[in-house]
């Protein structure tokens, strides 16, 4: 009789775990030894509409029974306990009564903030408008102001403009004595070697030229001054005007601004109107901004001011200092020349001494060379004498006293030549010395005479140039000079 396998429950295999799978799988194999003995079932698990199941399926005819007998106990649904369906049913309870507490949460929050964002919008264009009020009254202010000082500037530049004419003036009556200047520094620096030294007279002809020049680089410098300052009085105004436009075009924005409401036909959606245009500022930059272009028009007034009574008097100092520097060059070339006469004779009797010295050590040298050349022949004779005693043959060749002697005799003689050719390589190195430094003091000499010649020249240009001066300055007009204020009642020379 054959015997048949019974398999529990699929599901409550699933329902209780692995461990019963396990003993299932056990019994499988049990009962397939007592079935056939030498049979085994092998346990599969397969998935069939979502649900689990096992199939046995043996390798002969018992095992394909138990396969169709397994097969037709497995359910392929999932059925779900009662709990299951009340849990299901609290669930869904649940979750509608959440939803109409968060709905009825979100109906109250849009209508706070519906009243929140009206309130809030008439407030904002409120503050606008206000601000635009107090932004157009700044403008207004900054705009009167900006009027003012370019007002001012233009007066203060019409006044400039006639105290620089006036210096080029002055300017071109100070080319005479730069000229005499000039050329008496050109002659002195004709000197060649050490007498083109800076020297008192070159002192005083350096000031007087850097006199010279400096009243003519003052007037000039005033000039220049003038011409940059009214460049930047222009530049000045010419950013007050700017900014002034600038001013007065915001006044017609802001005005506009004001005047729009949300009845407007002019008003609409723009694309990104809070983005920051390049080259915003800030409120502080843009009161910096005018203070600065004010505070810099107050400051070139003052500047340009300041220079117009500096070129007025800076034309009247020129006459006395140029008459004290001329005296004072004058002296110092006349002391120059006394000194550079002295240095001349010096110079010569220096020639004369070294001269009769080099003479006298010519006669030295000379007995020098005499003595060393008779020393070279004892020097000789001594020599001979020990090389032939060399030659003695046997005991004859003897270190007698002869011997020691000549040896001595030697050694002395050869310290000797030594010693004169040292003195005599000393005695020509001075000769040498002396006979370059008289080349020296000649071209020296040649020097001082040459430099002596242009100081001589120097005075008599410069008497020709006093001369001329003098009568310059009789001829010299006069030109009325007008302060700071305004007021024209001093007339200086002009030079």
């Amino acid at each position: 009789m054959k015997s048949r396998i019974r398999f529990p429950p699929v599901q409550s295999l699933l329902r209780n775990g692995s461990s019963e799978v396990e003993t299932f799988r056990h019994i499988v194999k049990r009962r397939s030894r007592q079935t056939n003995g030498l049979q085994y079932v092998r346990l599969h698990m397969q998935s069939v509409s979502g649900s689990q199941y096992f199939r046995v399926s043996p390798g002969l005819e018992s095992a394909r029974r138990c396969s169709r007998m397994s097969a037709l106990s497995s359910k392929p649904s999932l059925r779900h306990s009662v709990s299951e369906w009340l849990s299901n049913n609290q669930q869904l309870a649940a979750t509608a009564q959440h939803e109409r507490r968060v709905s009825h949460e979100v109906r109250q929050e849009g209508r706070t903030l519906r009243n929140e964002t009206h309130c809030k919008t008439v407030w904002d264009e409120g503050d606008t408008s206000r601000r635009l009020s107090d932004r157009i009254w700044d403008v207004s202010r900054w705009r009167d102001v900006l009027e003012i000082c370019a007002q001012k500037m233009d007066e203060e530049m019409e006044a400039l403009t006639l105290s620089k004419e006036r210096s080029e003036l002055a300017l071109a009556a100070t080319s005479v004595p730069l000229e005499v200047a000039n050329e008496c520094l050109t002659l002195r620096e004709g000197r060649r070697g050490y007498e083109l030294v800076g020297d008192p007279v070159e002192a005083q002809l350096k000031q007087e030229a850097e006199l010279i020049e400096g009243v003519q680089q003052r007037l000039q410098r005033s000039v220049d001054q003038a011409f940059e300052q009214l460049g930047v009085l222009q530049e000045v105004r010419h950013q007050l005007t700017s900014d002034l436009q600038n001013k007065m075009e915001a006044l017609d924005i802001d005005t506009s601004c004001l005047s729009l409401t949300i009845k407007s036909p002019s008003i609409s959606l723009k694309t990104n109107p809070t983005r920051i245009p390049s080259g915003s500022s800030s409120p502080q930059q843009w009161a910096q901004f005018s203070q600065y272009n004010v505070a810099r028009a107050q400051e070139a007034v003052h500047v340009s001011q300041q220079m117009r009574e500096n070129m007025s008097l800076g034309r009247a100092q020129v006459q006395n200092e140029l008459e004290a520097q001329r005296r004072a060059t004058e002296f110092a070339l006349r002391k120059r020349k006394h000194h550079e006469e002295q240095a001349r004779d010096e110079l010569q009797w220096q020639i004369k001494t070294t001269e009769d010295e080099m003479a006298a050590m010519e006669g030295d040298i000379r007995g020098l060379d005499a003595d060393l050349q008779a020393k070279t022949a004892s020097l000789k004779l001594a020599h001979t004498r020990l090389e032939a005693r060399t030659r003695r043959s046997g005991v004859d060749l003897c270190r007698d006293e002869v011997q020691h002697g000549l040896v001595a005799e030697v050694q002395q003689l050869e310290a000797t030549i030594q010693a004169l050719k040292q003195k005599l390589s000393d005695a020509q190195l001075s000769l040498q010395k002396m006979t370059l430094h008289r080349g020296r003091m000649r071209q020296d000499l040649s020097r001082k005479q040459e430099a002596l010649s242009l100081e001589e020249r120097s005075m008599q240009c410069r008497t020709r140039i006093t001369s001329q001066s003098g009568s310059d300055r009789s001829a010299v007009p006069l030109v009325p000079l007008v302060n700071s204020s305004g007021r024209s009642n001093l007339q200086l020379l002009a030079l």
